[in-house]
Order: C-alpha cells, then sequence, then structure tokens
C-alpha cells in the first residue's frame, strides 16, 4: 500500500527510512506506527500553527488529528505557551517540593468536576489508570476489576488487555476472554480482570451478579473513544453507576480523552452520572503532558494516611501545571465552549449530508468536538460491532482521499476526528468542499 501521489511524500519516506536505523518501528509510540495504519510510513511534522500542520514535504493541512486529541487549543495557543514561558524564566521547572501553584490548579479542577473532591497530579494517562485501579483495590480490598472489549485505558500491565482483541481469540460475545495486547504481559494477570461487552446492560448486571463481592472496581470510558467514538445507550452509565455502588464496588472514568474536552466538567456533566473516581489527561493541558486522578475523599484519603503510594518526580512540575491552570481558566469561557461545540456541529452534520446526497452508507457519530465517520449501514454499538460491520477498507479511501485535499486526520476507522478551539469558519468550509472532491473520486474508486 502507497500513498496517493506518491511523489508529495518523498521527504517522509527519506526521513522514515532512517528512523528505522536508529529507533524501533521509526516512530516513538505504537499509534504513529506503521502497523497503527500510517502506511507505508507516517508523515513527518515540520511545524503546527493554530489548526494547521505541515509536513517536511511542505503540505499543508487542516489538523484534526491535534496530536490524537491534546491539542485542543490547536498548536502553539499563545495564551498557554506564555504562561509555560512565564513559569519556567521567572520560577523554574522543577523542585521535588511543592509550589503554591498546585493548590491552585487542584482547586481549579475540583470547582470544574462535579465529581473530584479531591486532586492529584500525574504525568500520563497511563499512570493515572494505574493509579485509579490501585486505589479501588486498596479502598475495597477487592481484587477483580471490569474493563469493556475496545477500550485503552493505557499500557501498563495490568490493564493493557482486550483493547482491540481478534475475534477469534476473544471468545463469545456475551462472555468476552481477556486477550493481551501483546506478548510480555506477566501471565495471570488477567485473571484479575473481567472483559465485558460495551453498551450491554444485561451482560453488566449479569457480571455483578455472579461476581459482586469480588469486583473492586469498573473502568471505563463514559463515551468508547479509542473504537472510533461510541455513545452510551440511554441509561447504561445510570445502570453501571447504581450497579457499582450497590456492589460496594468503585466506578472509574477515564476521561483521558473526553475530560475538559466535550465540556468543562467532562462527560460525566453532560450524562450527570458521578463516579468515584476520574481519570484526565489530554484535554487538560493545552498540549503539554499532564495528568490527574480525582475523585472521592475518602478514597483519596489512603494517599494522605500513606496506606497507597502515588510517587512520580515529574509530577506536578512546573511546566505541566503552568499549562494546565491556563488550560481551565481559558475552558471556563461557556460563550467560547459553545461556539466551539456549534462549529463541530457544523462539520459533522454537512459530513453526513454529503454522504447521504451521495448515496454512501455512512453514521457520522460523535459528541461535540469529537467524532468519528462509520462506513455502514448498522449502528455502531460495540467494539465486536465496529470489527464486524465498519467497512475500514473504505474508511482507508476516504482518508487516502482528504489527505490529498489537504485535510489530515487518523487513517484508522477506530481513532477520531478532533476539533480545537483554534479551528474556523473557514476551515469547515474548506473541509466540507474537500469532502464532496474525496466522496467524487471514492466512488470512483469503488
Amino acid at each position: 500500500m502507497d500513498y496517493p501521489r506518491p511523489e508529495r511524500f518523498e521527504a517522509s519516506a527519506a526521513a522514515f527510512k532512517s528512523a528505522c536505523e536508529v529507533i524501533p518501528s521509526g516512530v516513538n509510540s505504537t499509534a504513529r506506527s506503521v502497523s497503527a495504519g500510517w502506511e507505508p510510513y507516517p508523515l513527518f511534522v515540520a511545524e503546527g500553527r493554530g489548526a494547521h500542520l505541515t509536513d517536511i514535504d511542505g503540505n499543508t493541512y487542516i489538523d484534526y488529528l491535534l496530536g490524537l486529541g491534546p491539542m485542543l487549543f490547536g498548536h502553539r495557543p499563545a495564551a498557554i505557551t506564555k504562561a509555560v514561558v512565564d513559569y519556567i524564566e521567572q520560577r523554574g521547572t522543577m523542585f521535588a517540593l511543592p509550589t503554591l501553584e498546585e493548590i491552585s490548579l487542584a482547586q481549579r479542577i475540583v470547582d470544574a468536576v462535579p465529581s473530584v473532591e479531591q486532586v492529584h497530579l500525574t504525568n500520563t494517562g497511563t499512570e493515572g489508570v494505574l493509579y485509579a485501579l490501585r486505589l479501588a483495590r486498596a479502598f475495597t480490598g477487592r481484587s477483580l476489576i471490569v474493563r469493556f472489549e475496545g477500550m485503552y485505558h493505557g499500557f501498563s500491565d495490568g490493564i493493557y488487555w482486550s483493547k482491540h482483541p481478534p475475534l477469534d481469540l476473544a471468545g463469545p460475545d456475551l462472555y468476552p476472554l481477556p486477550v493481551a495486547q501483546g506478548p510480555g504481559l506477566p501471565p495471570g494477570v488477567d485473571a484479575g480482570l473481567l472483559i465485558l461487552p460495551w453498551n450491554d446492560q444485561a451482560a453488566l448486571e449479569s457480571a455483578f451478579t455472579r461476581h459482586g463481592d469480588e469486583i473492586a472496581a469498573v473502568i471505563t470510558e463514559p463515551i468508547m473513544c479509542n473504537t472510533g467514538c461510541i455513545i452510551p445507550e440511554p441509561g447504561y452509565l445510570e445502570v453501571m453507576r447504581r450497579l457499582s455502588a450497590e456492589a460496594g464496588s468503585l466506578l472509574i472514568f477515564d476521561e483521558v480523552i473526553t475530560g475538559f474536552r466535550v465540556a468543562l466538567g467532562g462527560a460525566q456533566s453532560l450524562y450527570d452520572v458521578r463516579p468515584d473516581l476520574s481519570v484526565f489527561a489530554k484535554g487538560l493541558g493545552g498540549g503539554f503532558p499532564v495528568a490527574a486522578v480525582g475523585g472521592r475523599r475518602d478514597v483519596l484519603q489512603l494517599v494522605d494516611d500513606g496506606v497507597v503510594s502515588m510517587a512520580g518526580t515529574y509530577s506536578g512540575n512546573g511546566i505541566a501545571v503552568a499549562a494546565a491552570s491556563k488550560a481551565i481558566e481559558l475552558l471556563a469561557n461557556e460563550a467560547a465552549f459553545g461556539e466551539l461545540r456549534a462549529l463541530s456541529d457544523r462539520l459533522r452534520t454537512g459530513l453526513q449530508l454529503r454522504f447521504d446526497a451521495a448515496g454512501m452508507a455512512s453514521q457520522v457519530v460523535g459528541v461535540g468536538p469529537l467524532f468519528q465517520v462509520w462506513f455502514t449501514t448498522t449502528p455502531i454499538r460495540s467494539y465486536r460491532d465496529a470489527i464486524r460491520h465498519a467497512d475500514q477498507e473504505t474508511f482507508r479511501i476516504w482518508w487516502e482521499e482528504m489527505l490529498v485535499r489537504g485535510v489530515l486526520f487518523h487513517p484508522g476507522a477506530l481513532e477520531n476526528v478532533f476539533l480545537s478551539f483554534a479551528h474556523q469558519e473557514e476551515d469547515v468550509e474548506r473541509t466540507l468542499q474537500a469532502a464532496e472532491g474525496a466522496i467524487v473520486a471514492m466512488r470512483a474508486r469503488r
């Protein structure tokens, strides 16, 4: 497989060949690798500015990849960049001692998110999930974790299972088997996991009937964002909340993608469901690496008492704190959030109208500045629906035709399209015009 008009990407091809000599797989995250869909090589970036990105071949794109979500304010947002530079120049970067700014950031998060009474900073979403699960097991004295097939909660050994498992290894639809994301995970870890299909209330109720007194926590994305974008069925999250509470289990929302992106208070504020613990990351830092675990005071008290250790030399470093503080300050502008949602709705609706007019089976599904295009006539409610019914080959053609028209997003249908506060009406209009040309080309290639 190659890019259409590969002469446009010769510098990236050469750079990838050089990178493979010194970096395994040529990239520093599997999400950027050939195996993740960047086939036959990923694009190498020269710079990003606002809602646009330029590769080393000089091609400029309207960017809906946005670093896989963190660039909620676009590339190089002036206010956040200035806050970070000022902190470095006036204060430093990290001290292995607390600063007053950590208190004010924690208070901003507590004020923003309905379920959060206390918060602990970490560096990545992976760390945040690891600590949330540790807290849940320590608080409940139980070991079993319920997780859902098709979700990604970071790459730690205890949870890196059944993200996108081959269906021939994954067991029956109603009783999925834990499948390691790859070799090297310790044997026996899967005994602490109960894998369920998402959006299936009966399966969830059955799991609690069978194992309720063993379940330490249920961990879920409130909107499934690691198998494209799949919306929770009406009442599903509420049932999850009720069953967890009745069993004495904790409910953990992984809002690494949805937090501060779909609303200031995260998806939990949109659906009015309060988890016991939440993990935030990508939308929190305005493009800088920072994450947080927040939730009930009585659970986080285990850290205060020294029962549970939550370490991290770089946790709460000045760069992260300055970036996140400024980001949340900007996010408090509800009028700007409303404009972003309206712009996102216009793009989503515009794409659907154009697919419908062309007679292309498709569903453009999402919430606010987060969505995905499914090429299918079947509603996608779960990971197995996506694998069985979404046309991945058509999505690849869609991606290629949009790429050559100057529109960038991830080449895989199991990822997402993201918008930022930097996107303007002109960007959406250009994207819709590109889509019209892409659809014509797609029909010619089918």
